[in-house]
């Protein structure tokens, strides 16, 4: 397992059929999500560095937060899920 599945799984919070695997997974994923909510995820995945993070996208704090919420919020959402689970 990758850890963009890892972390995917830890910030879904019910997952009931399994991820997509590699590449579709992927794909799927930028489908759903903005370019900022994608290396925003791939960032966590990757254990990054916020901060450099943040400044890459100008993001200050409240907007990370916000993105943050975003993110988490449509990873939750029904359409999202069976887009990226097989």
């Amino acid at each position: 397992m990758t850890n963009l599945e890892e972390t995917l799984k830890q910030h879904i919070k019910k997952l009931v059929h399994p991820l997509k695997e590699g590449q579709e997974l992927k794909m799927a994923l930028k489908a759903k999500l903005t370019k900022k909510e994608l290396k925003l995820l791939e960032a966590w995945a990757d254990n990054a560095d916020l901060d450099a993070l943040k400044t890459k996208l100008k993001l200050d704090e409240e907007r990370y937060k916000a993105l943050t919420d975003k993110l988490v919020k449509k990873l939750n959402q029904e359409k999202t899920k069976q887009a990226i689970c097989q």
